[in-house]
């Protein structure tokens, strides 16, 4: 790892008597995509918020660039903020909105010059006389953006900007979001509920559960190596089945799975194992060797139950021993009725 740019320390944060953020911890490095992901109510906005300078912490710290902000005010941190709902200021025009933030800060460039380089940047400058009423949702977040960006702040912070624009938008603004936020190199720290939007943009995700981290790891890891049952079903769909060890495989109740072969558990110890849907074939799907037959793969016989089609795979809802199964795959259409599913022990995960 580089150096760190913002740096959480062993931050707590209570309203009344509800901890929403529990010594959490973290460093984020200069010129990092940093995604904070979790669903409703697990701390993500309140640490976003805190290390802005709008929620005060209970006990702990928060250091940007290399200077202790913990007591500081929100206009002392230099950090721009981007919110959710735009915040625009709908009397004034785009170019007065990106200037506005200008008034508070020394800006080497003349504040005119300053503005044009910015919409420039967002693909906002033929719509500068415009007011925010006049201005799709997109282009709204993008103004938005510029503002953030106009006092040339050492972290932006991204309040889970694309969550009120149509899933098309936002693939197209999150793609543009990450591409100057590498031209400028600038330290940012995005929100988002959406796993995949997350996994889409990031350098490294914090995944977060009732106020606490659960992982930080890149988007790669996050999804192949989850390091608890709560991020292997939060990121991405999984199977996950519970158990308990018994003659070196996973009794889930009427059935046995097996167990990855770097695995070691004694017997009676309580598990969990994930299947990813991608790493489950079905019959006439599966891997094959040589001579045309399928691998050593452990077999499931399963009822097929739903199929939806998803454009570019189906997802396929099965039946197993009393167990809801999810396969996802790409080739021929799967079958109806009865199944065998098949997957390598080699490529689950146990928690």
């Amino acid at each position: 790892m580089g150096p760190s740019h913002v740096t959480v320390d062993s931050l707590t944060v209570d309203f009344g008597g509800l901890t929403a953020l529990g010594d959490v911890s973290l460093s984020i490095e200069a010129g990092e995509f940093f995604t904070l992901v979790g669903p409703s109510g697990c701390g993500k906005t309140t640490l976003l918020r805190s290390i802005a300078g709008l929620e005060t912490p209970t006990t702990g710290g928060i250091r940007v660039a290399g200077e202790d902000v913990t007591g500081e005010p929100p206009e002392e941190r230099n950090v721009g903020m981007v919110f959710q709902s735009y915040a625009l200021f709908p009397h004034m025009s785009v170019r007065e909105n990106v200037a506005y933030g200008l008034q508070f800060h020394e800006i080497a460039q003349a504040d005119g010059e300053r503005v044009d380089e910015l919409l420039d940047l967002v693909d906002m400058a033929g719509l500068a006389d415009r007011e925010p009423a006049q201005l799709s949702g997109g282009q709204q977040q993008r103004v938005s953006l510029a503002r953030a960006l106009a006092p040339k702040p050492d972290v932006l912070l991204l309040d889970e900007p694309l969550s009120a624009l149509d899933a098309k938008l936002r693939k197209r603004l999150r793609v543009r979001i990450k591409s100057i936020q590498q031209e400028l190199g600038i330290t940012t720290v995005y929100v988002t509920h959406d796993q995949s939007e997350a996994l889409a943009i990031s350098d490294r995700v914090a995944v977060m559960h009732d106020g606490s981290v659960e992982q930080i790891a890149t988007p790669e890891a996050v999804y192949r190596e989850p390091e608890s049952q709560f991020v292997a079903e939060f990121v991405g769909d999984n199977n996950v089945f519970s158990g308990v060890v018994s003659d070196g495989r996973l009794d889930v109740g009427g059935a046995t799975l097996p167990l990855p072969a770097e695995s070691d558990h004694a017997d009676g110890e309580s598990l969990a194992l994930a299947v990813r849907p991608e790493a489950l074939s079905i019959e006439g799907d599966g891997p094959e060797d040589e001579e045309g037959s399928p691998t050593d793969c452990t077999e499931l016989r399963a009822t097929v139950e739903t199929v939806e089609f998803l454009g570019d795979a189906y997802r396929v809802h099965c039946a197993w021993e009393g167990h809801a199964v999810v396969v996802k795959t790409e080739s021929t259409e799967p079958p109806e009725g009865e199944a065998v599913l098949r997957f390598d022990a080699d490529e689950t995960r146990t928690f």
